[in-house]
Protein backbone atom coordinates (compact mmCIF):
# COMPACT_ATOMS: atom_id res chain seq x y z
CA UNK A 1 0.00 0.00 0.00
CA UNK A 2 1.28 3.49 -0.86
CA UNK A 3 -0.02 6.87 0.22
CA UNK A 4 0.60 10.52 -0.60
CA UNK A 5 -0.88 13.88 0.41
CA UNK A 6 -0.97 16.77 -2.07
CA UNK A 7 -3.24 19.81 -2.20
CA UNK A 8 -4.68 18.63 1.13
CA UNK A 9 -6.03 15.38 -0.33
CA UNK A 10 -4.62 12.03 0.79
CA UNK A 11 -4.50 9.33 -1.90
CA UNK A 12 -3.93 5.73 -0.74
CA UNK A 13 -3.53 2.86 -3.21
CA UNK A 14 -3.79 -0.87 -2.61
CA UNK A 15 -3.22 -3.37 -5.47
CA UNK A 16 -4.36 -6.92 -6.19
CA UNK A 17 -3.37 -9.42 -8.87
CA UNK A 18 -6.44 -10.97 -10.53
CA UNK A 19 -5.51 -14.59 -11.46
CA UNK A 20 -9.06 -15.46 -12.58
CA UNK A 21 -8.91 -12.73 -15.24
CA UNK A 22 -5.29 -13.33 -16.27
CA UNK A 23 -3.76 -15.75 -18.76
CA UNK A 24 0.04 -15.77 -18.39
CA UNK A 25 0.43 -18.19 -21.33
CA UNK A 26 -0.93 -15.50 -23.68
CA UNK A 27 0.66 -12.52 -21.91
CA UNK A 28 -2.49 -11.26 -20.23
CA UNK A 29 -2.12 -10.05 -16.65
CA UNK A 30 -5.00 -8.30 -14.88
CA UNK A 31 -4.61 -6.19 -11.78
CA UNK A 32 -7.11 -4.35 -9.60
CA UNK A 33 -6.37 -1.31 -7.50
CA UNK A 34 -8.38 0.27 -4.70
CA UNK A 35 -8.04 4.01 -4.23
CA UNK A 36 -9.05 5.81 -1.05
CA UNK A 37 -9.28 9.60 -1.19
CA UNK A 38 -9.51 11.65 2.00
CA UNK A 39 -10.14 15.39 1.95
CA UNK A 40 -7.99 16.92 4.70
CA UNK A 41 -8.83 20.49 3.65
CA UNK A 42 -11.22 22.90 5.36
CA UNK A 43 -13.21 23.24 2.13
CA UNK A 44 -15.07 20.78 -0.14
CA UNK A 45 -13.42 19.46 -3.29
CA UNK A 46 -14.75 17.74 -6.38
CA UNK A 47 -12.82 15.21 -8.46
CA UNK A 48 -13.36 16.20 -12.11
CA UNK A 49 -10.73 14.31 -14.15
CA UNK A 50 -8.10 11.57 -13.93
CA UNK A 51 -4.80 11.17 -15.80
CA UNK A 52 -2.87 7.89 -15.58
CA UNK A 53 0.61 6.85 -16.73
CA UNK A 54 0.79 3.05 -17.10
CA UNK A 55 4.17 1.37 -17.53
CA UNK A 56 4.57 -2.28 -18.52
CA UNK A 57 7.93 -3.99 -17.85
CA UNK A 58 8.28 -4.73 -21.59
CA UNK A 59 8.75 -0.99 -22.20
CA UNK A 60 5.18 -0.15 -23.22
CA UNK A 61 3.85 3.10 -21.81
CA UNK A 62 0.22 4.21 -21.97
CA UNK A 63 -1.65 7.29 -20.87
CA UNK A 64 -5.31 7.26 -19.93
CA UNK A 65 -7.34 10.42 -19.35
CA UNK A 66 -10.98 10.99 -18.70
CA UNK A 67 -13.73 12.53 -16.65
CA UNK A 68 -14.18 11.41 -13.07
CA UNK A 69 -13.52 7.91 -11.80
CA UNK A 70 -15.67 4.84 -12.53
CA UNK A 71 -18.33 7.09 -14.04
CA UNK A 72 -18.68 9.60 -11.18
CA UNK A 73 -17.23 12.95 -10.15
CA UNK A 74 -17.42 12.68 -6.37
CA UNK A 75 -17.60 15.65 -3.99
CA UNK A 76 -15.65 15.27 -0.77
CA UNK A 77 -16.50 17.58 2.10
CA UNK A 78 -13.80 18.25 4.73
CA UNK A 79 -12.94 14.96 6.42
CA UNK A 80 -14.84 12.84 3.87
CA UNK A 81 -13.39 9.70 2.33
CA UNK A 82 -14.24 8.23 -1.06
CA UNK A 83 -13.13 4.78 -2.15
CA UNK A 84 -13.34 3.02 -5.51
CA UNK A 85 -11.85 -0.02 -7.20
CA UNK A 86 -10.75 -0.23 -10.82
CA UNK A 87 -8.42 -2.33 -12.92
CA UNK A 88 -5.54 -2.38 -15.37
CA UNK A 89 -4.30 -5.02 -17.79
CA UNK A 90 -0.62 -5.53 -18.59
CA UNK A 91 1.22 -7.70 -21.14
CA UNK A 92 3.85 -8.71 -18.55
CA UNK A 93 3.71 -9.86 -14.95
CA UNK A 94 4.87 -6.52 -13.59
CA UNK A 95 4.54 -2.82 -14.19
CA UNK A 96 3.58 0.37 -12.43
CA UNK A 97 1.10 3.22 -12.53
CA UNK A 98 1.10 6.86 -11.42
CA UNK A 99 -0.93 9.91 -12.26
CA UNK A 100 -3.02 12.78 -11.04
CA UNK A 101 -6.56 13.93 -10.38
CA UNK A 102 -7.83 17.33 -11.39
CA UNK A 103 -10.03 18.53 -8.57
CA UNK A 104 -11.79 21.79 -7.82
CA UNK A 105 -11.93 23.76 -4.60
CA UNK A 106 -15.70 24.28 -4.42
CA UNK A 107 -15.37 27.44 -2.29
CA UNK A 108 -13.26 29.50 -4.68
CA UNK A 109 -13.61 27.38 -7.89
CA UNK A 110 -9.81 27.06 -8.26
CA UNK A 111 -8.39 23.87 -9.78
CA UNK A 112 -6.21 21.52 -7.74
CA UNK A 113 -3.81 18.93 -9.15
CA UNK A 114 -3.67 16.00 -6.74
CA UNK A 115 -0.80 13.55 -7.23
CA UNK A 116 -1.51 9.82 -7.37
CA UNK A 117 1.63 8.16 -5.98
CA UNK A 118 3.48 5.65 -8.14
CA UNK A 119 2.54 2.07 -7.32
CA UNK A 120 3.76 -1.31 -8.50
CA UNK A 121 1.66 -4.00 -10.15
CA UNK A 122 3.38 -7.36 -9.59
CA UNK A 123 1.99 -10.87 -10.02
CA UNK A 124 2.70 -12.78 -6.78
CA UNK A 125 4.58 -15.57 -8.56
CA UNK A 126 7.08 -12.98 -9.86
CA UNK A 127 8.21 -12.34 -6.26
CA UNK A 128 9.37 -15.96 -5.77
Amino acid sequence: MVSNISEGVEVTVETFYQPDYSNPATGEFMFAYRITLENRNTFPVQLNRRHWHIFDSNGDNREVEGEGVIGVQPVLNPGDRYQYTSGCNLRTEMGKMSGSYTMENLHNKKPLTVTIPSFDLVAPFKNN
